[in-house]
C-alpha cells in the first residue's frame, strides 16, 4: 500500500545498512527519498566499502518510490545546508527526516577502557555520530516544522532501557549510542509546538553488510553463521528496521510515540509488520531473557 505517497523524506546516512533499508521501506509506501551519505560510485569515504548511494536510491526506485541520491559529508555544515535548499526548491516540504549517520564500526575499540582507547578513534567516533545529527537536525527542522505530523527518527543501538543497565563495551560507543536517545527527547520537546515528533528506533541484531562479512556469509545463507554464534538466530534484515519506520511515518497518531524510545521488534507486534522471512524478531527480549540468562539459543517465542 502506498501510504506515504507524496511525502517527502531524507534519509541521512543512507549508503547501507539500516539506512539502506529504511530508505527501501520508505520507497516501497510510494515516499520520495533523498539518500545521502559519502560513499558514491566515483569517490569511496573512508569506510572504503563497495556500497554506494545511487544504488540505495536505485533500490528505493525499484521498490516503488522515488530514490534521489546527494553526496553529503553531514558534519560539512556548508553541504548540510545546500541538501535541504535542494529539497526545499525540488519538493517545498520535508515530512520525514532520519537521522542514521553513524561510520563509526570501524573505530571503536571494544573492551578498551578510556585510558587504552584511541582518543582519536574515539571523538572522531562521537563526531560521525552525533554532530552529524545535529547539524542535520539544525538545517533540516525548520522546513519540516512547516507542515503538521512532521516526523524525526533518531537511529541509535539499544533502547533507553537496555542501554541503561548495560555498558556498551567502550566508553565512546556506549556514550554515542545514549545520547542518541536522549536527542530524540529533545527533539520532541522542541517539536510538539509544531505538532511535529521525534523518537530513537532502534533495530535490534541486524544483518547489515559489515555483519554479515564479519561472519563469513551471504543474506542467502546467513543461518551458517549460527554454527559459529548460536544467538545469532535472533537476527533481522535492516528492512525490518525499515518497516518500522514506514509504518511510523504512516500512523496519524505518531504523536503517541512522541520522545520515545523504540525498537523495531517492539513495533512490529504494534503495526503488525515482518521481517522479509515472515518473522518478527524481538531482539532485545531475547537478549535479557535467553542469551544475558546464560539459556541455550532457542528462538522460539521471540520470532
Amino acid at each position: 500500500m502506498k501510504t506515504l505517497q507524496g511525502k517527502i523524506a531524507l534519509v541521512a546516512g543512507g549508503t547501507r545498512g539500516a539506512g539502506r533499508g529504511i530508505a527501501i521501506e520508505l520507497g516501497a509506501a510510494g515516499a520520495t527519498v533523498y539518500v545521502t551519505g559519502r560513499s558514491t560510485r566515483t569517490q569511496k569515504s573512508e569506510y572504503d566499502r563497495p556500497e554506494t548511494i545511487e544504488e540505495t536510491a536505485e533500490l528505493v526506485t525499484l521498490a516503488g518510490g522515488r530514490g534521489i541520491a546527494v553526496q553529503v559529508d553531514h558534519l560539512e555544515h556548508d553541504q548540510v545546508q545546500a541538501l535541504i535548499e535542494k529539497i526545499e526548491q525540488e519538493q517545498g516540504r520535508l515530512d520525514i527526516l532520519v537521522n542514521d549517520i553513524w561510520g563509526g564500526e570501524y573505530l571503536a575499540e571494544w573492551n578498551k577502557p578510556v585510558w587504552e582507547h584511541s582518543l582519536i578513534k574515539g571523538f572522531r567516533l562521537l563526531r560521525l555520530a552525533i554532530d552529524t545529527h545535529i547539524i542535520t537536525s539544525h538545517y533540516a527542522l525548520p522546513l519540516l516544522i512547516r507542515n503538521r505530523n512532521g516526523l524525526v527518527i533518531e537511529v541509535t543501538d539499544g533502547t533507553a532501557e537496555y542501554n541503561q543497565n548495560h555498558y556498551r563495551l567502550s566508553l565512546f560507543y556506549d556514550l554515542a549510542k545514549t545520547s542518541v536517545i536522549r536527542m530524540a527527547q529533545s527533539l520532541a520537546h522542541e517539536l510538539t509546538p509544531y505538532q511535529c515528533s521525534a523518537v530513537a528506533l532502534t533495530p535490534g541484531w541486524m544483518r547489515s553488510e559489515i555483519m554479515l562479512e564479519h561472519f563469513g556469509v551471504k543474506e542467502e545463507n546467513w543461518r551458517e553463521a549460527i554454527e559459529k554464534e548460536p544467538h545469532f538466530a535472533i537476527s533481522e534484515t535492516p528492512r525490518f528496521i525499515g518497516r518500522a519506520v514506514a509504518a511510523l511515518a504512516s500512523d496519524p497518531k505518531v504523536a503517541r510515540w512522541n520522545g520515545q524510545s523504540l525498537s523495531s521488534g517492539q513495533l512490529a507486534k504494534v503495526y503488525n509488520f515482518f521481517d522479509i522471512d515472515g518473522s518478527q524478531p524481538d531482539c532485545f527480549r531475547y537478549l535479557v531473557e535467553v542469551q544475558e540468562a546464560g539459556k541455550p539459543a532457542d528462538t522460539s517465542g521471540y520470532r
